[in-house]
């Protein structure tokens, strides 16, 4: 079995505990409280900004095979997903500039920028957010919101052409061949940031 197909393996439970999880349950049926959104939207656009970096830092690492890889994720973050937020930041009455950084973010954020010190690790640490949020997607939008801000947002992550992005991660995880139990741990601590993270202060 090949390295990220154990992680989806050991992910698919932890994944779960984030379908439950109030906030993702509400954007799934697109009552979620709008205060709730809009603190999830700032810390989110923070959050995204230092996944950029943790790109970058990873390309500078990276085989020339993937540098573009790596490149293009940082742009489709960059972007789309911050395009994203700065669009429905507006619906919402998120104030992207004025944000400062909850205990979750820093400390995600944190996690994965140590983490990208070393290529394979960091990609195993960043996968979680990748892979979380296109199953996440793809799982939401089998029933999608009504509300149509919210179906946005599931529309976003259910793109095949996200599901793409995430699978060349899962390529170059494979192929960088990280300790198997050091990525196992690596991928279990960001998935419970991940998890952490939707307690939007």
């Amino acid at each position: 079995m090949a390295i990220s197909e154990k992680l989806h393996a050991v992910g698919r439970p932890l994944l779960d505990a984030q379908l439950a999880h109030p906030t993702v349950a509400g954007i799934g049926r697109g009552d979620l409280p709008e205060p709730v959104f809009r603190s999830w939207l700032e810390q989110d656009y923070l959050f995204l900004l230092d996944y950029v970096r943790v790109f970058a830092r990873l390309a500078w690492q990276a085989p020339d095979g993937h540098l573009g890889d790596l490149v293009d994720l940082a742009h489709a973050t960059f972007h789309d997903e911050l395009s994203l937020h700065r669009s429905m930041s507006a619906e919402f009455g998120a104030d992207l500039e004025g944000a400062v950084k909850g205990p979750a973010c820093a400390a995600y954020t944190s996690f994965l920028l140590e983490s990208a010190a070393t290529y394979a690790e960091g990609l195993a640490a960043l996968y979680p957010c990748m892979w979380g949020y296109s199953t996440l997607g793809r799982i939401l939008a089998q029933d999608p919101p009504a509300e149509p801000r919210y179906r946005a947002w599931v529309d976003t992550y259910a793109d095949p052409g996200f599901a793409a992005l995430t699978g060349r991660i899962a390529q170059m995880i494979d192929e960088a061949a990280p300790d198997p139990a050091r990525a196992e741990r690596l991928f279990r601590e960001g998935m419970a940031h991940e998890l952490a993270f939707w307690d939007v202060p």
